[in-house]
């Protein structure tokens, strides 16, 4: 599917702030409803030199919001059965399992937290946010980055080393 820059500004309304879903180190998410009535999120990517090209992602819209979200708000707070708790951590375990073991180059996540686990329409969980993710060496399975530590102070895995590997996500996923 191709959509132009254009495109993107109506179905999001000019990116206006009432469409913000949220902000981070690598970009801002919007709120988008195209033409065919699809709501897609769309994600404004920063690049590292400025240029007249425009980039976004457009990403399948999570309804649901995030994992965050219905741990964290007073509204919401002890709505999750244990059922869908379970459900919910068994998909954030194949995603991480995919990401490590399926993926052609394994990814290391390096920030998984309750706001980067979205919910669908469904309440199946999706891992999100990949800014800072890292894409494993095959021969030792070290990381390709080797600066300093990565992630959400109170999610960063304990005793985590300046090389970011496969523990560190489960250690995150755990706490």
């Amino acid at each position: 599917m191709q959509i132009s820059s254009e495109e993107l500004h109506r179905a999001t309304e000019g990116f206006s702030p009432g469409n913000l879903l949220g902000a981070g180190s690598s970009g801002s998410v919007y709120r988008g409803l195209l033409p065919d009535n699809t709501l897609v999120a769309v994600k404004i990517v920063l690049t590292s030199c400025c240029t007249v090209d425009f980039r976004a992602l457009v990403l399948e819209f999570m309804s649901k919001g995030s994992l965050e979200h219905h741990l964290h708000d007073d509204k919401r707070q002890g709505r999750l059965s244990l059922k869908t708790r379970l459900n919910i951590a068994l998909d954030v375990a194949h995603g991480m399992a995919y990401l490590h073991h399926d993926c052609s180059s394994p990814v290391i996540h390096c920030d998984l937290k309750p706001s980067n686990v979205l919910m669908d329409e469904t309440m199946t969980a999706h891992v999100s946010d990949f800014g800072i993710a890292r894409l494993m060496m095959p021969a030792d399975g070290a990381s390709s980055s080797t600066s300093r530590p990565k992630g959400t102070v109170g999610y960063i895995a304990p005793g985590k080393i300046a090389i970011n590997t496969e523990a560190q996500d489960y250690v995150e996923f755990l706490f």
